[in-house]
């Protein structure tokens, strides 16, 4: 096949994820409603405290039911797919896993939190749920590692840096610990970590596709296919949430798949969006254990950004520039820098 081939394939594979999303779309919102997947709203922050900057400004989000947990549809979709017409074991066996085992760790906390009651309700402690999806990326870094081979990183315009297979399953479990609860950290305006995900899985969908990796790419396309779907739904006002369902299962999965591109150093660039949510979440934290005071109004950067008064559309808006810019000077370093 050639090239073009490659990529129509890859093309259909995202208009497949699009259209099976649409029509799995109204069975969720039937069950969604039938069986009350309600999102109760966040009453206190990681170390306890009380949240009313968060809770005045997403009360009218609240007032009526709003089903959460939609990330379902892109795992079956997906999932579906995938095991379909596009898998194979070097190239979308493991990304598939980490996405479906993100997924079940999402799945976990948003059960708890749907069906839970007084402070169980809240979803996964922590230390629970950081211990979950650590364990995901440990497992399938030792098979990245001892059973694809994978024992070199690279290092953009420099060549590649042996580190060993110890060292490869630690750093994949990096990718896929920081990914998942970066883009869960995100995951909190109508479309903002949706967007900016399917502009992440973009990105490196046109490395794997140059590198030659076309499953891979054809991998990155489906999700793609399912992100448009549910941005569709999911512009203001949003018809429901993703849930931890879906923001861990597209966090565990972009960070398989920026390791078997060989471009984890990308992913901070190409993920920018991403990093500022944690690391803004994370600046707030350290502040108010060490100083006791806040540097954010309220935390991460889009709530600041709200609290400030910036309407959720143009928030959400300009992040995906942003996260578009960033992609377009990822795939560039990535071409100049060793990757393709």
């Amino acid at each position: 096949m050639t090239l073009n081939d490659e990529i129509f394939y890859g093309l259909l594979l995202a208009v497949g994820g699009f259209l099976f999303s649409m029509v799995l779309t109204p069975f969720y919102t039937h069950f969604a409603y039938k069986y009350k997947f309600w999102k109760k709203q966040k009453q206190t922050t990681v170390d306890g405290k009380d949240l009313p900057v968060m809770r005045k400004l997403h009360a009218h989000k609240f007032k009526h039911v709003f089903p959460t947990m939609a990330g379902l549809i892109g795992i079956v979709a997906v999932t579906a797919v995938t095991w379909i017409f596009n898998l194979d074991r070097g190239q979308t066996w493991l990304p598939l896993v980490g996405f479906l085992g993100g997924a079940l760790v999402g799945v976990i906390d948003d059960c708890i939190n749907i069906f839970g009651t007084g402070r169980g309700a809240a979803g996964l402690r922590g230390p629970v749920k950081f211990a979950l999806i650590t364990g995901v990326g440990l497992v399938l870094g030792w098979f990245f590692a001892a059973k694809l081979g994978w024992t070199t990183i690279l290092i953009p315009f420099l060549g590649n840096l042996e580190v060993g297979m110890v060292g490869m399953i630690l750093i994949f479990a990096f990718a896929v610990v920081a990914t998942s609860n970066a883009v869960n950290i995100s995951d909190g305006l109508d479309g903002l970590s949706g967007g900016l995900s399917m502009i992440a899985y973009g990105a490196f969908g046109i490395i794997a596709l140059f590198q030659g990796n076309y499953m891979l790419f054809g991998f990155c396309m489906t999700v793609v296919g399912w992100l448009l779907s549910y941005i569709w739904f999911n512009v203001p006002p949003a018809r429901f949430m993703m849930g931890d369902t879906g923001s861990f299962a597209l966090g565990a999965g972009l960070g398989v798949v920026a390791m078997m591109t060989n471009a984890f150093l990308l992913l901070p660039i190409i993920g920018l969006p991403f990093v500022v949510e944690a690391g803004s979440s994370l600046i707030q934290l350290a502040s108010k254990k060490i100083f006791h005071r806040k540097i954010f109004i309220s935390a991460p950067l889009h709530h600041h950004l709200e609290a400030l008064g910036w309407g959720e559309a143009k928030i959400v808006m300009r992040f995906w520039i942003i996260a578009g810019v960033c992609a377009i000077i990822g795939v560039f370093m990535a071409a100049t820098g060793g990757a393709i």
